[in-house]
C-alpha cells in the first residue's frame, strides 16, 4: 500500500509538470456552472440533461495543499452519472452544428488531435455521462478563427462526453473540446460561476484507465440505481447493474512541482482574475505520438461487470497511457498515470 501511494503521487506530479495548456506557475482557474454555456462557446448547447448530484471522493483530503492534485482513476464505478436509455448529450447535434461551421470544426479537431474529416467518428465514439464531483480541466473556447485554451473546473452535474480511458473530452453545454488540466505551482484565483457545495479541496482530476473501457458503471440519481453503459452508446443499451462495493472513488494526492519542460505551442497562459478566462490563441496540430510514463494503482471496487481489452483504443483516445504492474480491476477499467500528453491530444 506504501509503495502505492508514493508511486501514485510520483506519477501525478510528473503528469501535471509536463502536460501543456498553460506555464502552471499561477494565474487563474475559471468555475463553469453545470447549465451554463460560458465564454467563446464553440457550438449552442447540446447538453440534454444536466443534474448529477454531487458525491464526495474518498479518502477525505481537507488537510491537503490548496494546488495538491487529487487523481481518481476515470474507469472507477460511481466517477460519473447519468439517467437509464437517455443520453445526456445529444451527439448528433454537436455533430451537425461543427459540419455547419468548417473553421470551428477545423479549431475542435485541432485540439482532439484528429483530421477535420474524422470528427463525426470521433464524437460518436465517445460516451455522454455526467460528472459527479467538480473537475479540473483544460476548456477551450472558440474565438478569432482558433482554439483558445483556459483553465477550469466543471462542476458536478455537467454534461461531457468521456473517451475510452474516461477521460472528458466535450463539454456538451457549450461544445467545447477538453484536455487534461495544467498543474498549479501556487494556489490559483478563482474566477467565473459559484456554487454552495464548491470545495477546492473536492476539486478531482480525472487520470485515465490504462485500457479501453467496455463498458461504464454509473450512477442513476432519477430511479436511484446504479446502470452499465457502453462505450460509444448514448444510453439506447443501458440496463440495471449491481452497486460497487465503494459507491464513492478513491483518490491518490500529489502535489505537483516545477515545470521541467516547455510548455506547448498549444499552451494557454493563465491571465489575471477579471471574471472572465484569459485564454491564448492556440492553433494545435494532431499528434499521434504518446509519452509512456510510470503508473500507479488506487483502491477500487473489484465486483463490478464490464470487460477491458488492451489493445490499442480507437479514435476517442489516439494515445492509450501504457498499462500497469500493479492494476486493480473496477468495472470499467484499471488505474493508470494521469496522461503526460500535451493538450492537443485526446
Amino acid at each position: 500500500m506504501l509503495t502505492t501511494a508514493v508511486v501514485a503521487a510520483v506519477v501525478l506530479a510528473v503528469v501535471f509538470t509536463r502536460s501543456g495548456g498553460g506555464s502552471g506557475k499561477g494565474g487563474e482557474v475559471f468555475l463553469q456552472a453545470a447549465g451554463k454555456t460560458g465564454p467563446d462557446p464553440f457550438t449552442e448547447s447540446t447538453a440534454k440533461h444536466s443534474s448529477a448530484p454531487p458525491v464526495s471522493a474518498t479518502p477525505a483530503t481537507e488537510s491537503a495543499p490548496a494546488n495538491a492534485v487529487r487523481g481518481v482513476d476515470g474507469g472507477a464505478p460511481g466517477l460519473y452519472g447519468g439517467t437509464r436509455n437517455i443520453s445526456s448529450c445529444d451527439v448528433e447535434q454537436q455533430i451537425r452544428a461543427l459540419h455547419a461551421a468548417p473553421a470551428k470544426n477545423k479549431a475542435f479537431a485541432s485540439v482532439a488531435g484528429v483530421g477535420p474529416a474524422q470528427v463525426p467518428a470521433y464524437l460518436r465514439s465517445l460516451t455522454p455521462v455526467q460528472l459527479r464531483m467538480d473537475t479540473r480541466v483544460t476548456n477551450h473556447g472558440y474565438r478569432d478563427g482558433a482554439a483558445t485554451g483556459y483553465q477550469a473546473v466543471l462542476q458536478a452535474g455537467t454534461a461531457v462526453l468521456v473517451d475510452g480511458h474516461g477521460l472528458p473530452r466535450v463539454r456538451c453545454a457549450c461544445g467545447n473540446p477538453l484536455t487534461p488540466p495544467v498543474a498549479q505551482q501556487t494556489t490559483p484565483k478563482r474566477t467565473g460561476d459559484t456554487w454552495p457545495s464548491y470545495r477546492s479541496s473536492n476539486v478531482v482530476v480525472v487520470t485515465p484507465a490504462p485500457q479501453i473501457i467496455n463498458i461504464f458503471v454509473i450512477y442513476d440519481p432519477d430511479h436511484d440505481e446504479w446502470i452499465a453503459r457502453h462505450r460509444g452508446d448514448t444510453g439506447h443499451h443501458d440496463h440495471r447493474t449491481e452497486p460497487p462495493v465503494k459507491p464513492s472513488p478513491s483518490v491518490s494526492v500529489s502535489t505537483p512541482t516545477a515545470p521541467s519542460s516547455p510548455s506547448s505551442p498549444c499552451a494557454s497562459s493563465p491571465g489575471a482574475s477579471t471574471g472572465t478566462p484569459t485564454p491564448s490563441k492556440t492553433s494545435c496540430p494532431p499528434t499521434s505520438t504518446a509519452p509512456s510514463s510510470p503508473t500507479p494503482s488506487s483502491e477500487s471496487p473489484s465486483t463490478e461487470p464490464g470487460t477491458t481489452q488492451p489493445e490499442s483504443p480507437g479514435p476517442s483516445s489516439l494515445q492509450p497511457p501504457s498499462a500497469s504492474d500493479t492494476t486493480t480491476q473496477a468495472s470499467a477499467g484499471t488505474t493508470a498515470p494521469y496522461s503526460a500528453a500535451e493538450s492537443t491530444t485526446p
